[in-house]
């Protein structure tokens, strides 16, 4: 655009030239609604818009204001005169949004929206959980055991009570950003907002604490005695509240998890509240019955009878003998598992001198059983 064909700022906002500060914001605000590319789409609009900006920003400011009163545009042209105007266009929608809104009674929706991102930055985070393994024995599972912890947790500063900062110096706002939290740097048509790195978004400035240097938690070392109880599995949780690390901002104590680790056992075997236990019988003792001793986890043992007949991988049920239950006061089962223990005639030969005797007695006895059926049928 020519400079001569520059139209007069004063007409482009529709005001006299004695008008005051006031009447030239209500007629931009007027004028940004009606041509602000974003409300209006006609091809004319972004033109308009451009002048509009460019005379609002002479007219608003009072020094700018009187040059452009004693001289005119060329007061200006140094600035380069179509690039001027792209300058003031790159003004951003949230500008805009900003000023026109101000002018219609909602002065205090920025200023709330500044407040409601400073308490987003203080919003109270609870502090985070600790877990920590005990390994214990399947015996202590059975009876229960206490077991001692070591914990390294942070805990609330003393000094600041958690904030992280010097309350007795109060607080002040940020040089760098105003106190809005952000700060703004314009790129060609675009302007970019980014978190302030003077006040991390808080719009304040505070000193921080001597003591935690700010980070408004101590790390100290603890030893917590935790009673297991009873009927533990493995995978089993305990929870202590309150008894993790510090929260943030006011928030509170994140809690401990104690998870169970029940070690495996050289005899038992568990499922859920029950035991298992493997035995060994002699072939007699299979086919005739007998009465065996099977330990227990409390430590004592028990008379288990036999039945005669009993086959490779019977099971015998033993009630009540089993992990105690977590809830109540009964407790699971025991199930003995019996398994036929076949001699080996050569080596009883060597050891006891009568492999060839049990060997013999073992070739009568076949021949007084009858043939069984090799085939055995499934179950349908």
């Amino acid at each position: 655009m020519a400079q001569s064909a520059k139209k007069d700022y004063y007409e482009i906002l529709g005001v006299p030239r004695n008008a005051t500060q006031e009447d030239i914001k209500k007629a931009y605000r007027r004028l940004a609604r009606k041509y602000h590319p974003d409300f209006n789409k006609d091809p004319q609009a972004q033109e308009k818009f451009k002048e509009i900006n460019e005379a609002y920003q002479i007219l608003s400011d009072p020094e700018k204001r009187k040059l452009y009163d004693q001289y005119g545009h060329s007061a200006f042209s140094a600035q380069g005169g179509e690039g001027f105007a792209q300058e003031v266009f790159s003004t951003n929608i949230g500008d805009i949004l900003e000023e026109v809104f101000r002018g219609f009674g909602f002065e205090d929706i920025f200023e709330r929206a500044t407040r409601e991102r400073r308490k987003a930055y203080k919003r109270p985070i609870k502090g985070e959980d600790i877990y920590y393994t005990a390994q214990i024995t399947l015996e202590e599972a059975f009876t229960g055991t206490t077991v001692k912890i070591p914990l390294l947790r942070e805990v609330a500063c003393d000094v600041c009570q958690g904030s992280g900062y010097d309350r007795s110096k109060g607080e002040r706002v940020c040089p760098t950003c105003g106190g809005r939290g952000e700060i703004y740097q314009r790129q060609f048509f675009v302007t970019i907002s980014q978190t302030c790195p003077t006040c991390a978004g808080e719009g304040i400035i505070r000193d921080i604490c001597s003591k935690c240097k700010g980070r408004g938690s101590l790390p100290i070392k603890e030893e917590l005695t935790v009673r297991i109880p009873p009927g533990v599995d493995n995978g089993s949780k305990i929870l202590f509240e309150g008894r993790g690390h510090a929260g943030k901002n006011g928030g509170p104590y994140g809690d401990l998890y104690v998870v169970v680790k029940v070690l495996p056992h050289k005899i038992f075997e568990r499922k859920g509240d029950n035991l298992y236990v493997d035995v060994n019988v002699k072939f007699t003792e299979a086919v005739l019955g007998t009465e065996i001793d099977v330990p227990t986890l409390s430590g004592d043992k028990i008379k288990v009878k036999i039945p005669p007949g009993t086959k490779e991988g019977d099971i015998i049920r033993v009630s009540d003998q089993g992990m105690p239950k977590l809830r109540g006061n009964s407790k699971g089962d025991l199930f003995v598992r019996v398994h036929i223990d076949v001699p080996k005639l050569g080596l009883m030969d060597k050891m006891f001198g009568n492999g060839k005797r049990i060997k013999h007695i073992l070739e009568e006895l076949d021949k007084l059983l009858p043939e069984p059926s090799r085939i055995k049928e499934r179950e349908t």
